[in-house]
């Protein structure tokens, strides 16, 4: 895609917002009530105290009170599937659930989000990570932002809408993994399970939103592509021997050296369909040396000059190329004697379409040493870029607008990693959904201390899915 039809593809989708007819059954909603806020800030505060991380055994009862809840809201029984997996001695789910639709015939639609958090350290937050504590106008605790409130708001938003009699033209279904943080293993039996297999494509709870700065400008992202997460541990070896006779072989050394090869190495620089509309609104947003830097990588992906400027904003950079970074070291076995092993884990963020083996094969050649062993850490799931999907994202902005009018949504790629990869490796097209803003960076506290979510920013998300789900499902394929 040339960067020309990226601008005006961009320009085509704000008009078509406009234009799009809205179906009849999404204009004629109910307003959000405070008794609807009350029930998703207690869905929320219940999914907050219910401590989901890996070791502790609580998916499954998350996955039961939402179940219940479900249930209790009209769902049939048939209708709310656990799909039970032991990982490591431990039993986790998945959860499916299905707003049954008219027409059975019509693709169904997925929607996203995990129910597992990375774990806490009481000590080191100011709060109890699993009590849900109320301050300043957010509410504090762990996996606040991920993702509990995400499909926290979309459990609350099924529920609204069957309780008011809404019945969708196509089935409109849960998807809600158990180990995200881990290994996504129930992520793959959701997409193998068939109220989910056959769906046109997936809205990701945990891939959308966007920030808010304190003069109240909000920036809204459809998340469509990710890099693919692989580690490698290179090692070096030797039969050591005592540190009062130091020889030229010392495998920290030759570790040593192989780190600053990889520290060195530059991979190309490269565009998508995404990208290049995420570079091109970047480019005119920053403006300056940083613009003009990438609107001529743009044009020309090997200006060197260009790429030095740009990689002086590494959360810039790493949009347009694959990055292959060190992140621990292990080497010797005592103070003094020689290293007989020294190993480095390499965390690459790679582009979308690079396959993982020719990252490896770059990384060999930089090194350039047939005595440095590499070993891929667990898979790497290799994903595609989900298309550019004009109808939809028409659909998702006036969502957006409908709770924050004017803000112009745009496509994004992730350099981390979610759901969503999995689904998109399988043939599902996968976008980011979802309307919480974030004050950055004070509110970016994912996987770290005092994690939390503002309330005003997470009970608004009732009126955006209230939205987006009437549309989407008052209309089939």
């Amino acid at each position: 895609m040339k960067h020309g039809f990226a601008t005006r593809l961009a320009a085509m989708l704000l008009a078509s917002v406009g234009t799009a007819a809205v179906p009849a059954a999404a204009q004629k909603a109910p307003p959000v009530t405070d008794a609807d806020r009350a029930m998703a800030r207690a869905i929320l505060e219940e999914a907050i105290a219910t401590p989901t991380a890996k070791g502790r055994g609580q998916v499954p009862v998350l996955a039961e009170s939402f179940a219940t809840r479900l249930r209790t809201a009209g769902f049939a029984d048939a209708d709310i599937q656990m799909l039970p997996i032991e990982i490591d001695g431990e039993k986790t789910v998945g959860l499916v659930a299905r707003y049954a639709g008219r027409d059975p015939k019509a693709k169904p639609i997925a929607f996203l989000g995990h129910m597992d958090v990375v774990d806490a350290l009481k000590e080191n937050w100011a709060t109890d990570p699993y009590v849900p504590i109320e301050k300043d106008g957010y509410i504090y605790g762990r996996g606040s932002i991920d993702n509990k409130a995400g499909i926290s708001a979309l459990v609350a938003s099924f529920i609204r809408l069957k309780q008011s009699g809404f019945v969708p033209q196509r089935d409109l279904v849960l998807a809600f993994s158990g180990d995200e943080e881990t290994g996504m293993q129930t992520t793959r039996l959701l997409i193998a399970h068939p109220m989910v297999a056959r769906v046109e494509f997936a809205l990701n709870s945990d891939a959308g939103g966007g920030s808010v700065t304190a003069g109240g400008k909000y920036d809204f992202n459809i998340q469509a592509a990710e890099k693919t997460n692989a580690s490698f541990a290179i090692s070096a070896s030797n039969p050591g021997g005592h540190s009062s006779a130091p020889r030229p072989e010392n495998a920290i050394y030759d570790l040593a050296d192989a780190i600053k090869k990889v520290q060195a190495l530059r991979f190309p620089v490269e565009f998508n369909e995404i990208t290049r509309i995420m570079v091109a609104d970047l480019a005119a947003e920053q403006g300056g040396t940083l613009g003009a830097a990438l609107t001529t990588l743009l044009a020309d992906p090997t200006n060197l000059a260009a790429r030095a400027e740009v990689e002086k904003y590494p959360q810039y950079s790493n949009l347009v190329q694959t990055t292959c970074v060190a992140t621990m070291l292990q080497a010797g076995n005592a103070p003094n004697a020689l290293p007989q092993n020294a190993t480095v884990t390499v965390n690459c963020r790679i582009f979308p379409g690079t396959p993982v083996a020719a990252v490896q094969a770059k990384l060999a050649e930089a090194i350039g040493n047939d005595k440095i062993g590499f070993a891929l850490l667990g898979d790497a799931v290799e994903s595609p870029v989900s298309p550019v999907n004009p109808a939809l994202f028409a659909t998702l902005q006036r969502a957006v607008r409908s709770v924050y009018p004017g803000v112009v949504l745009k496509p994004s790629m992730s350099s981390g990693g979610t759901d969503g990869r999995e689904f998109r490796k399988r043939g599902i097209p996968t976008y980011g959904a979802g309307a919480l803003p974030l004050r950055m960076p004070e509110d970016g506290r994912a996987h770290g201390t005092d994690e939390r979510v503002p309330i005003a920013g997470y009970l608004r998300q009732l009126d955006y899915w209230d939205a987006l789900l009437r549309d989407l499902g008052s209309r089939a394929k």
